[in-house]
């Protein structure tokens, strides 16, 4: 129905004849003119309906919901589908940057080892373990006592040397880049 968005492209162009703008009405004068959505407009009158924000400056894009013209913030901020952090499962919302780890979606300060809340920073390699996040040191240990389970005969013989103990990793860790 009318209730459907659409994405719409901003185009920037030279005044050339007589155009009237689509949003007051008055013929355009200016050097440029904004074309979207099947209108011509002045640089000042294509506007978000939200923020006010000039929609020729924040892009080559904008959201037309019924009759209203938004940016892109704002049509996320107000229509666009939230999701929940994996880790404290309270909710995102569509504007907000995340970090994602295979399908999990995470808060920015959310993303840190479920273990020890080590932050990661870019080049660290992080695990997706149990739909736990871990640190590579995490992680090891965690398959160093999955491993003991396994055989506790093999307990005596584990020892652990200058506090790390290396196992071989099953899965390749996933690297994160900014």
């Amino acid at each position: 129905g009318s209730w459907r968005m659409r994405m719409a492209a901003v185009e920037v162009g030279k005044t050339t004849g007589s155009h009237e703008c689509g949003g007051c009405g008055k013929r355009i004068n200016d050097r440029y003119l904004l074309k979207a959505v099947d209108l011509y407009w002045h640089e000042d009158c294509l506007k978000c309906g939200c923020c006010d924000c000039r929609l020729g400056e924040v892009g080559s894009t904008l959201y037309k919901k019924a009759n209203l013209l938004l940016c892109k913030r704002d049509y996320l901020r107000l229509f666009g589908t939230t999701g929940h952090c994996a880790a404290c499962n309270k909710v995102i919302p569509a504007f907000e940057m995340v970090m994602r780890a295979k399908t999990n979606v995470y808060h920015l300060e959310c993303f840190a080892c479920q273990q020890c809340n080590h932050r990661f920073c870019v080049g660290d390699r992080f695990y997706l373990c149990d739909n736990k996040i871990l640190c590579e040191y995490d992680y090891e240990e965690r398959m160093v006592f999955a491993n003991m389970s396994y055989s506790s005969d093999s307990l005596a013989h584990i020892k652990r040397q200058n506090g790390t103990t290396k196992v071989p990793l099953k899965d390749m860790p996933e690297m994160l880049t900014s």
